[in-house]
């Protein structure tokens, strides 16, 4: 049994002193709030230059006075607030030091209720670095333990009494082995980077690029240069989607870290830093770009008698997709039906860029079979949300637009979109247009049974709460999917 600490002992251990951005919080406050006017107040955005010019504790300022983080749903270091508790419970002094304003810092030591003091910028005194140091001495002397994570700690850590680390940089590993400081203690709470960045840019889900091919497959079209150009098309597409969601999940950290799945992804659960997220958005929609510009250029090269009539229409396909795919990651995924238009519009964008990279035109048959399909996919998606959600005792998806209520008439809604899919396909099938294209058109007719089996068994799963919320992850993961998807490549291949 330990044996508690006497009045004398804890009178004479040093103040610990925690650091918040990057330390006790694994994300930084600064940015979040940041992201939070920009969601909340994208006008306030205008005035942060002028914010800043009155200096960087001037800034935190303003952005405490414009919005209020939630910092109940932080990402929090938990070994290290458990550690913290435990000294708590000795009775040791903790003091929450940081460069944050002092009405975040306030906000975030009411709501652990652990410290014994909060030390922060005022907004005149950015406390950080040297001006943190000062501070430190000024109350405890030389009387003070440190934790930090980032290289303007090192000279606290220099000072410290016991010298501790959470989530260090290798700026300050590099730092602290040159001065010869071994921390007392290390609370590493993160994933891989590699890991995090594979997750955060979802490459599952350039799966749905493969659209990109469907006009070039459905012509049977085979020549080097429509295959080259699609090929960049798919890659240009899915760089410019991996950015969309990189700035869709910044926009959205307060709500995910709300959501019991979403909390983990890389931005909401602090793994990776807002920062670095805006840099590979801009690194990944210029690499989109000139991949984009490289498309006719290489059907001039491959193909030399065949030209694009329109040599840069898949460049203005591709404006559309990033415009709509932002405009419904401010606005439109919170109202209500026009979220799904437009998501099931995304899809169908896939399609129509493919045709603009290759020069196929998309016949009317394929177009009204893929308004309904993916219609009828965001539909799911949607219904999934609210299945799950219902499981869980919720009400509503927060800023979603929709409740509980509504969970029938999306299955009305989905089911009947994915059937009528089913419907254009058969007119397709028994039209003239798949004898030209087909010598044994009549052998598509099975295609008809499978496509059904799998709608039916989506909306089943999704019944059952079985669905995971995104169907491409669903489409591409369950076996008896990828089992129907190799049946409809056979019945296919055997009507050419």
């Amino acid at each position: 049994m330990a044996i508690p600490p006497s009045a004398l002992d804890i009178a004479t251990l040093p103040a610990l002193c925690v650091d918040l951005d990057g330390t006790l919080v694994k994300s930084d406050t600064l940015h979040d709030s940041a992201l939070a006017v920009a969601r909340h107040h994208p006008r306030a955005l205008l005035r942060i230059p002028g914010w800043l010019l009155q200096g960087k504790a001037a800034l935190k300022r303003h952005l405490a006075n414009t919005i209020q983080l939630d910092v109940v749903h932080l990402p929090y270091n938990r070994e290290l607030l458990q550690y913290l508790e435990q000294q708590r419970a000795t009775g040791r002094p903790l003091y929450l030091a940081t460069a944050a304003d002092a009405d975040t810092a306030h906000r975030i030591a009411a709501h652990l209720g652990i410290f014994t003091g909060v030390l922060a910028s005022d907004g005149e005194l950015n406390l950080a670095g040297k001006n943190k140091l000062a501070a430190f001495q000024s109350r405890f002397g030389d009387n003070f333990s440190y934790i930090g994570n980032a290289l303007p700690d090192l000279p606290l850590l220099q000072h410290s009494r016991e010298p501790m680390v959470a989530n260090p940089t290798p700026a300050l590993r590099a730092a602290l082995r040159k001065a010869r400081i071994t921390p007392v203690r290390t609370f590493d709470e993160r994933i891989s980077p590699l890991k995090a960045w594979l997750k955060a840019i979802r490459l599952h889900q350039w799966a749905k690029n493969i659209l990109i091919f469907l006009p070039l497959l459905l012509a049977h079209a085979w020549t080097p240069g429509l295959a080259a150009a699609a090929a960049l098309a798919f890659l240009s597409f899915g760089l410019c989607a991996s950015a969309t969601y990189i700035v869709n999940d910044l926009l959205d950290l307060e709500a995910d870290r709300q959501h019991p799945r979403k909390r983990l992804r890389p931005f909401a659960s602090g793994d990776l830093s807002a920062l670095a997220g805006i840099a590979i958005i801009v690194l990944f929609l210029t690499a989109s770009l000139t991949l984009a510009l490289l498309v006719p250029r290489v059907i001039d090269a491959l193909s030399p008698d065949f030209s694009l009539l329109h040599p840069h229409r898949f460049l203005v396909w591709l404006g559309i997709y990033l415009v709509t795919t932002l405009a419904y990651s401010l606005r439109f995924k919170r109202v209500a039906l026009v979220d799904v238009i437009v998501l099931s519009g995304l899809y169908t964008i896939r399609i129509l860029a493919g045709s603009a990279a290759t020069g196929i035109p998309v016949s009317t048959w394929l177009a009204g079979f893929a308004i309904f399909f993916f219609l009828s996919l965001a539909f799911v998606k949607r219904f999934a949300e609210l299945e799950n959600l219902r499981e869980r005792g919720g009400v509503s998806i927060g800023g979603r637009g929709y409740h509980i209520a509504d969970i029938e008439q999306l299955r009305s809604f989905g089911s009947a979109s994915g059937y009528a899919s089913v419907v254009v396909l058969t007119l397709y099938i028994s039209n003239l247009d798949a004898a030209q294209l087909y010598r044994h058109s009549n052998r598509l007719w099975l295609l008809v049974p499978v496509l059904l089996l799998w709608i039916s068994r989506l909306w089943l799963q999704a019944s059952r709460g079985q669905l995971d919320e995104d169907p491409v992850v669903y489409a591409i993961t369950d076996r008896r999917s990828l089992l129907l998807g190799l049946v409809v490549v056979a019945i296919v291949l055997s009507a050419l």
